[in-house]
C-alpha cells in the first residue's frame, strides 16, 4: 500500500467509540420514543446531555494524563471556527427573535404572498437560498437569514414546514457547494492544488443540474388548497430583510450582515411598532441569544469531541481503512479512485460533523489516491467538496439542520428527507463518478 503523508498519530479504532456511543444515546432514544408514539421524540434527550456520556468516555480513553485529555477537548472545543459558529448562532437567534417581535417576518412572509404565487412559494425559497449562499459563501449564514422567512410562509399556508425549511437548507448547501468564497471550496482546492475556477467548472456540472431537478421536484408539489389572501403589511418592516439579502452579495462578514440585521430590525421596530419598545429590544435580543444556546453547546461539545478522537487517531485509522478498501474495486482505476476520495470526506464528515473540518482531514490522503489511480486533481476536488456538503446537510447532528430545526422548532431527523437538494445531488454525484461526466477535455 502506497503510503500517505507521514501520519502525526497511531491510528486506532477504539478512538471513534465515543461518537457512536453520542449516536446510539441521541439517535437511539428518538427513535424508540418515535415508534412508542411520544410526541417531540427527539426532544425527549437533549442532544447536549446525550454528548456528555461520550465525551466522558473520551477523556478516559485517552492515551495520556487526564488534565492532557480535557485541553485536548478545550482546545477542539474552542476552535476559531465554532467560535465563529457559535457567535452566527447568537445573532441569527437575536435576529429571528427582533424581526418576530416587530412583525417584520409576518411583513415579508405577507408581502411575499402578494407578489410570489403560492405553488412558487418552495421553489422561490430554494433560489432565493441558494443565491445568498453563494453569495455569503456560507450556509449557516443563509439558514439564518432565511430560515424564519419560510417558517413565517409555512405558518401563512398549508405548505408544511419541513417543506419550507427543507427548501432553504437546500439552496443554503447548494451556495455553500458552490461559492467562490466558501470555505469547502477553498480547503478543497487547496487539499488538491487545484484553481478555484477549474473546480468550479466541474463542480457546476453536477451541481446545476441537480439545483434544476429539485426546482422541478418543488413545482410539482403543488396543492391547490395552498391559495391564501394575503393581509395588510407594513413596507418598512421588511427593510431588516431586505438589507441582509443585499449585504449578503457583498464581501461583507456574516457576523458583520446579521449584526446590521439586529441594529435595523430594533430601529425599524422603535419607530414603526408603537407597542415595541427599547425594553422589548433587550428582551427579545436575549430571548434569541437563549433559543440557540442548546445548539451552540452541542456544537462546542461535538467540536471539543472531535479534537479527542483525531488527537486518538480515530480519523486515521478510518481514513487508512477506506483508502486500503479502494484498491479492492474492480471498477477502473480511476472510478475506484473517485469511489475512494469520495468515502475519505463522507466518513469523516460524519465523525466531525464539519465538512471544511472534513475536507482538511482527508485532504493529504485524498491527494495520494488521486495520484496513484489517476483521478484529475480537478474531479477530485470536486467530488471532495459535493460529497461533504451533501452530508453536511443531511446529518442530524451538523450545524446546519440544529440551526434550521431551531429556528422552525422541528426535530432534524424530521427533516433529513425533506432536503431534496443534497439527496439529488448525491445520485448525479454517484452517476457522475460512474460515466465519468463530465469530460474535463471538453471544459477546456
Amino acid at each position: 500500500m502506497t503510503s500517505h503523508a507521514t501520519p502525526k498519530v497511531q491510528a486506532r479504532v477504539l478512538a471513534l467509540l465515543p461518537l457512536i456511543v453520542f449516536l446510539a444515546i441521541f439517535l437511539g432514544s428518538g427513535i424508540y420514543h418515535s415508534i412508542i408514539g411520544t410526541e417531540f421524540a427527539f426532544y425527549q434527550i437533549k442532544a447536549p446531555v446525550a454528548a456528555l456520556p461520550a465525551i466522558i468516555l473520551a477523556v478516559l480513553i485517552y492515551r495520556g494524563k487526564l488534565n492532557e485529555a480535557i485541553d485536548e477537548f478545550l482546545k477542539g472545543a474552542s476552535h476559531p471556527n465554532l467560535i465563529l459558529m457559535f457567535m452566527v448562532f447568537m445573532l441569527a437567534g437575536a435576529f429571528a427573535s427582533v424581526s418576530s417581535a416587530i412583525g417584520s417576518v409576518d411583513a415579508t412572509v405577507q408581502f411575499g404572498l402578494s407578489i410570489i404565487p403560492p405553488e412558487f412559494v418552495l421553489p422561490m425559497l430554494f433560489i432565493i437560498s441558494a443565491f445568498v449562499a453563494t453569495a455569503m459563501g456560507t450556509s449557516m449564514g443563509t439558514i439564518a437569514a432565511c430560515a424564519p422567512i419560510a417558517f413565517g410562509f409555512s405558518q401563512a399556508t398549508d405548505i408544511a414546514t419541513v417543506y419550507a425549511i427543507g427548501a432553504v437548507v437546500s439552496g443554503a448547501m447548494f451556495g455553500d457547494n458552490l461559492s467562490m468564497i466558501s470555505d469547502t471550496t477553498i480547503a478543497a482546492t487547496r487539499s488538491l492544488n487545484v484553481e478555484l475556477k477549474d473546480k468550479f467548472r466541474v463542480n457546476i456540472w453536477i451541481a446545476l443540474p441537480a439545483a434544476i431537478v429539485t426546482v422541478c421536484i418543488y413545482m410539482l408539489n403543488i396543492h391547490s388548497s395552498q391559495a391564501i389572501e394575503y393581509k395588510d403589511y407594513n413596507l418598512w418592516l421588511i427593510l431588516p430583510y431586505v438589507a441582509v439579502f443585499f449585504l449578503a452579495f457583498t464581501r461583507l462578514h456574516v457576523l458583520a450582515v446579521l449584526t446590521i440585521g439586529v441594529v435595523l430590525s430594533g430601529v425599524m421596530g422603535l419607530i414603526e411598532t408603537p407597542a415595541f419598545s427599547i425594553f422589548k429590544l433587550n428582551t427579545s435580543i436575549y430571548d434569541g441569544f437563549t433559543s440557540m444556546f442548546e445548539v451552540a453547546l452541542l456544537s462546542m461539545f461535538l467540536g471539543g469531541l472531535s479534537a479527542i478522537m483525531q488527537k486518538e487517531g480515530g480519523l486515521e485509522w478510518l481514513i487508512q481503512r477506506i483508502y486500503t478498501a479502494t484498491r479492492l474495486f474492480k471498477i477502473g482505476k480511476q472510478r475506484a479512485g473517485e469511489i475512494g476520495i469520495s468515502f475519505l470526506v463522507i466518513f469523516s464528515n460524519l465523525f466531525v460533523a464539519n465538512n471544511t473540518v472534513a475536507i482538511i482531514l482527508s485532504g493529504d490522503m485524498a491527494r495520494e489516491v488521486a495520484k496513484e489511480y489517476g483521478v484529475d486533481p480537478k474531479r477530485a476536488a470536486a467530488f471532495m467538496d459535493i460529497f461533504s456538503c451533501i452530508v453536511q446537510g443531511i446529518i442530524p447532528y451538523g450545524a446546519q439542520l440544529l440551526l434550521a430545526c431551531s429556528i422552525a422548532k422541528l426535530s432534524p431527523v424530521e427533516l433529513i428527507g425533506s432536503i431534496y437538494y443534497c439527496w439529488v445531488l448525491a445520485i448525479l454525484a454517484v452517476l457522475a463518478i460512474v460515466f465519468r461526466f463530465p469530460k474535463l477535455k471538453a471544459l477546456r
